[in-house]
């Protein structure tokens, strides 16, 4: 199979449908893209913005054309040679109205044909339901029964279905009548901040909306699967991007039930690999979508010294000390017994019965001992299942235990617990190894992404999605390492719809390590706004770091951006406001800091945010050069063949316009044909060709790959100066040069 010589993604929904990418077609193919990747196609929530909330996986979703439309930009695309990449999503759908299997199974419970098909725990009674905007009790004078649909309870714009028989001739709208037809249903309403207490499906991290499904059950998998498998067959997709697939039980039995079926196709899964680990060898994949590709250019790119001074700043600045494993750490308690409430207390109870009682372990016990080897977990998951286990993985759980007998009194029930994770042999057993290891994941996603990574604000180049803030630098001799590890189906990616900030917003941040002392001005000069002494050091720290990222002149839209993300980013980080409970009058002195300082910026740009917006500027085509020249398929984010100086989700799904983007003539564009064209002509040769990186001189990053049809030579001067020209870059002077020798 030859590899792809780039995946393109295309992020549907918001005005973006099956036309659009029939629309782009022509400019995907003068790029050079041979593989088209679409954002999940299937029925979804209406109004969706991404697509992630599948209530359908049978159905291509109407809004964006329907199946008509999907064959005709198939068929556009095979015109065009170019191939179909779907993004699927086995572990959850929508948990909602919309869903019409959920639906069924409210109405019709355990006796549903898609029971079977929900994570639910059907041995706590019935299934909580957490919709209602006040306790029942509340809610109940404005409930009705109608006899819609076979009956229904409604609430406002709800409508709940009902059991069969269970619809009463008389008594509609009579309080009582409703309660008494409610407890006899199959679900049960409640109010929605019972989630943290009731809930018994699984879901997808702490989102109560997505319900989890029982992909490891065969007939599950054939249910869920089904469309998919068709397009592949029928030549309408050609590779499959997996989502999360830390999430489901096995991963590994997926991997291997996905290639029984489709043999022939590449499988892409999304797996945050956390510091050294590496993909389970076993998986039948080509391999990530590349977090940890995007995590080393930043790292190789940040210069260590100015890395230092930018600690040194900030910490003298805030105050804070320490590192960031302990404000992980701290942040992992607050979210197991807060966003993670629900799994903190099934856990629990799936480890009492696992236990049995012959093992004397109370409940405070039990909460102590999962609490601490969460707390402890140093990565995603493990992978113990009944077939499988592996010597990596008992000596994460051995290392786990050990870090958590610290916090205890005695270690007893931790080591009894971490015994049924890796030796697990009764099914109680068995369902408590399952949930932990799924759990692991929610709660590092949710306490290192979106709690500790919105705290830790010295540098926030180094908080990515898999990032580890205090690993921020990587030197040329960890850079080469990682470049030996690369498999030929390796996707490298640096900006996708998930990822914190865009490629050249995060080169902005790395630019400080460059010239720390003018991001020392850009800080003093805010210091001095009269709006500043109102805001915490630390947040006021992450603000000016993130205009920096996303300035762009005579951009009208930077005020309505700025304070979104802003508020984003307080809510995440949990210390002043929240989700749930926003505190409005708190978030109010940064949202006016951030205004006043942008204020200031629109009047006149300091000299020192032109300077390091000049450096990023050659920071981001040495990011780009890097990764289209390195071992590796490359991965293009909508728009990103221009600058894209975005923010977190919903930032970087705001609108392209993609005539615009097909016509960018500037530095990186360029770059990016240039590049592209290279890779088209010698497919070969990028996919075996030799990689190594040295440091050729002082202050110089070289990247020198060699093969049968010829010699490709990136150089990078990391302190801005200009090389002498290359055959390929630059077209004019800078600081990158690249040079392809061919052999006859």
């Amino acid at each position: 199979m030859r590899l792809p010589t780039a995946l393109y993604h295309l992020l549907l929904r918001d005005g973006r449908t099956f036309q659009t990418g029939i629309e782009i077609l022509p400019h995907l193919k003068r790029l050079g893209i041979s593989h088209l990747y679409l954002s999940p196609i299937f029925q979804a929530t209406e109004g969706s913005t991404h697509g992630y909330d599948i209530t359908d996986p049978t159905r291509i979703d109407e809004s964006l054309g329907g199946r008509e439309g999907f064959s005709d930009l198939a068929r556009a695309a095979r015109e065009a040679g170019i191939a179909i990449v779907l993004d699927i999503v086995p572990n959850h759908t929508a948990f909602n109205l919309q869903n019409p299997w959920l639906v069924d199974v409210l109405r019709n419970g355990k006796d549903s044909r898609y029971a079977r098909c929900f994570d639910i725990d059907w041995s706590k009674g019935r299934l909580p339901v957490p919709f209602l905007t006040a306790p029942f009790s509340e809610r109940l004078p404005h409930m009705k029964l109608t006899a819609d649909d076979g009956g229904q309870i409604v609430d406002d714009a709800l409508a709940f279905p009902l059991r069969p028989g269970t619809l009463p001739d008389t008594g509609l709208d009579d309080a009582e009548t409703i309660a008494r037809v409610h407890d006899e249903q199959h679900y049960r309403l409640t109010f929605w901040e019972m989630e943290r207490d009731s809930i018994t499906h699984r879901r997808f991290f702490n989102v109560t909306g997505l319900i989890g499904m029982r992909v490891e059950d065969e007939q599950v998998f054939q249910d869920t699967h089904a469309l998919i498998f068709e397009l592949v067959r029928n030549g309408d997709v050609q590779g499959l991007r997996v989502d999360h697939i830390d999430g489901l039980a096995d991963p590994a039995q997926y991997l291997d039930r996905l290639a029984k079926e489709l043999p022939d196709t590449p499988v892409w899964v999304e797996k945050i690999l956390s510091g050294p680990e590496c993909l389970p060898k076993s998986w039948r994949t080509m391999g990530t979508t590349g977090y940890e590709s995007g995590r080393a250019l930043a790292r190789v790119l940040t210069d260590a010294k100015g890395f230092a001074a930018i600690d040194a700043a900030w910490r003298e600045a805030t105050g804070i000390t320490g590192d960031f494993e302990s404000a992980l750490q701290a942040a992992k308690d607050e979210v197991a017994q807060g966003d993670l409430a629900a799994e903190l207390g099934q856990l629990v109870e799936l480890g009492r019965t696992a236990l049995g009682p012959q093992a004397e372990a109370g409940d405070a016990w039990l909460r102590e001992a999962v609490l601490a080897l969460l707390r402890h977990f140093p990565r995603y998951r493990t992978y113990f299942s009944d077939t499988a286990t592996s010597a990596e993985d008992r000596r994460i759980m051995e290392e786990t235990v050990q870090a958590a007998a610290r916090d205890l009194r005695t270690d007893r029930v931790a080591r009894l617990l971490a015994r049924v994770v890796t030796d697990a042999k009764t099914p109680a057993e068995r369902t408590f190894r399952s949930r932990f290891q799924q759990v692991t994941g929610a709660l590092l996603a949710k306490s290192h992404e979106d709690t500790a990574a919105f705290r830790w604000n010295r540098y926030l180049a180094a908080n990515e999605v898999g990032g580890l803030p205090d690993e921020a630098v990587l030197d040329v001799a960890g850079f080469d390492r990682f470049l030996q590890g690369i498999a030929p189906g390796h996707v490298n990616l640096t900006s996708t719809h998930d990822t914190k900030r865009s490629e050249d917003a995060r080169m902005r941040i790395v630019a400080i390590s460059h010239l720390p002392r003018q991001f020392q001005s850009l800080w003093a000069d805010a210091n001095r706004l009269p709006e500043a002494e109102a805001v915490d050091p630390n947040l006021r720290w992450y603000i000016v770091q993130t205009l920096l990222a996303m300035w762009e002149k005579d951009r009208g839209d930077l005020g309505d951006r700025l304070h979104q993300h802003l508020e984003k980013a307080m809510r995440e980080a949990k210390q002043i406001t929240n989700w749930t409970h926003p505190r409005t009058n708190a978030e109010a002195p940064p949202l006016a800091f951030a205004a006043a300082l942008l204020n200031r910026w629109n009047t006149r740009l300091p000299e020192a945010a032109c300077a390091l917006i000049r450096r990023a500027d050659c920071l981001s085509l040495a990011q780009l050069a890097l990764k289209l020249s390195m071992p590796g398929i490359p991965y293009i984010y909508q728009g990103t063949e221009g600058m894209a100086h975005h923010l977190t989700d919903p930032d970087n799904r705001l609108p392209v316009d993609f005539a615009r983007v097909a016509l960018l003539d500037g530095p990186k564009a360029r770059l990016t044909r240039a590049l592209m064209a290279l890779r088209r002509d010698h497919p070969g040769f990028f996919e075996t060709a030799s990689a190594h990186a040295d440091e050729p001189a002082p202050h110089r990053l070289r990247l020198l790959r060699e093969g049968d049809e010829g010699r490709l030579e990136v150089t990078i001067a990391l302190d801005g100066c200009d090389l002498p020209r290359g055959t390929v870059w630059p077209d004019q002077g800078g600081a990158i040069a690249i040079s392809w020798q061919g052999k006859e």
